[in-house]
């Protein structure tokens, strides 16, 4: 869940599916498609069907996303995902209409269940943790350095954002976001370029790329023009 890369989220996969609001993002009754605005969604199986067999070993992710087995958009069809989660990125509270199984491969990533963000209540999962979240759970997450998350399930997997979800391509962008894609901007002493901004609720963030190519998540409150 996503850049959730919020959806490169979505942040992965866990910030696909927007939907601009009027001023600030507001909740919806849709679930949408998990997939729809993730960057760099590749299959790695080799195309194999669903009854063969398959080794895959965790390797350096320079996508969002990454397909084991299965489509995860499929309605009754068991899929397997992992999703490149940025330095930085706070997933904001969602749900999804299946149970959810996360397992922590890489890094570590903090994770809880509820209806509003409240960082007190993230329990820290170390990589090889796992965590379950039933279907139509509320949940949200963060991930301070990065981290590789492997999702599986049934689909479909779709994410239904609590607060509703905006990009810097909403219609009226400039009402909700300071910076626009390709803004200069500092972050503490990092110095980079807007990619992305994403708002839900009352989190508001921006995929950043640093000067060496790297990209990380900063609020916008952290973020500074140069």
């Amino acid at each position: 869940m996503a850049s959730i890369q919020f959806a490169p989220y979505l942040m992965l996969v866990l910030l696909a599916g927007c939907h601009p609001s009027n001023s600030s993002p507001t909740a919806s009754d849709e679930t949408d498609s998990a997939m729809a605005a993730a960057t760099g969604v590749t299959r790695v199986d080799e195309g194999k069907g669903p009854r063969e067999q398959r080794i895959i070993p965790l390797a350096t992710m320079a996508g969002d996303v990454e397909l084991l087995y299965g489509d995860p958009e499929k309605a009754g069809e068991p899929f397997v995902m992992r999703i490149r989660e940025l330095p930085g990125a706070m997933v904001p509270p969602h749900s999804h209409p299946i149970d959810e199984h996360i397992t922590v491969v890489q890094g570590t990533w903090y994770f809880a269940q509820g209806d509003e963000y409240q960082p007190e209540a993230l329990r820290k999962l170390p990589t090889g943790s796992y965590a379950f979240a039933p279907a139509g759970s509320s949940m949200f997450g963060f991930s301070p350095d990065g981290a590789i998350v492997q999702v599986h399930g049934v689909g479909p997997f779709k994410i239904h954002w609590l607060g509703g979800l905006a990009t810097l391509d909403a219609k009226d962008a400039q009402t909700i976001f300071n910076f626009t894609r390709g803004s200069r901007v500092q972050v503490g002493d990092r110095k980079g370029t807007v990619v992305e901004g994403y708002a839900s609720g009352k989190i508001k963030q921006y995929e950043i790329e640093s000067e060496s190519g790297e990209r990380f998540m900063a609020t916008e409150q952290s973020v500074t023009a140069r």
